[in-house]
């Protein structure tokens, strides 16, 4: 008897600290962020290893954000070289030299839709199967 008294105490008493976790949560303040301010951000990588064999050169990738990205994102960005790696249904490894964007946004309501614009004139140019997308929320100061 003893034990099982014990034994559902502990219950008790770890439903309650799971409760006030997750309660402390839900109400938590968004981050200060020092002299800046939280806005939401994306990266977006594209693969340049062309479905023919033949890779997005360096040129091709700089037309490629003066007619697609900048546009679309007239505040700036900033690109940084990568190593993608992925493995697709068949089941072998593909690695290849990829770009990364990185945008910090404004939170405009069309935002979405010109990331999307940005990643569907990516894979139709180059034949590509997709463009990675990442968003997220951050502190920034510039």
């Amino acid at each position: 008897m003893r034990g099982s008294r014990a034994r559902a105490g502990m219950r008790a008493a770890a439903l309650l600290l799971a409760l006030a976790a997750s309660a402390g949560r839900a109400g938590a303040p968004v981050p200060h962020c020092g002299g800046g301010s939280q806005r939401p951000t994306a990266e977006l990588v594209f693969g340049r290893a062309g479905a023919d064999g033949v890779a997005v050169s360096e040129a091709e990738f700089s037309r490629f954000l003066d007619q697609e990205v900048s546009p679309r994102f007239p505040d700036g960005l900033t690109v940084v070289d990568a190593q993608g790696r992925w493995t697709p249904p068949a089941g072998v490894s593909i690695h290849e030299p990829s770009k990364m964007v990185m945008l910090v946004l404004r939170g405009a309501p069309d935002e979405q839709a010109r990331l999307d614009a940005v990643r569907e004139a990516y894979k139709r140019r180059y034949n590509q199967q997709s463009v990675l997308l990442m968003t997220s929320s951050a502190c920034v100061s510039f």
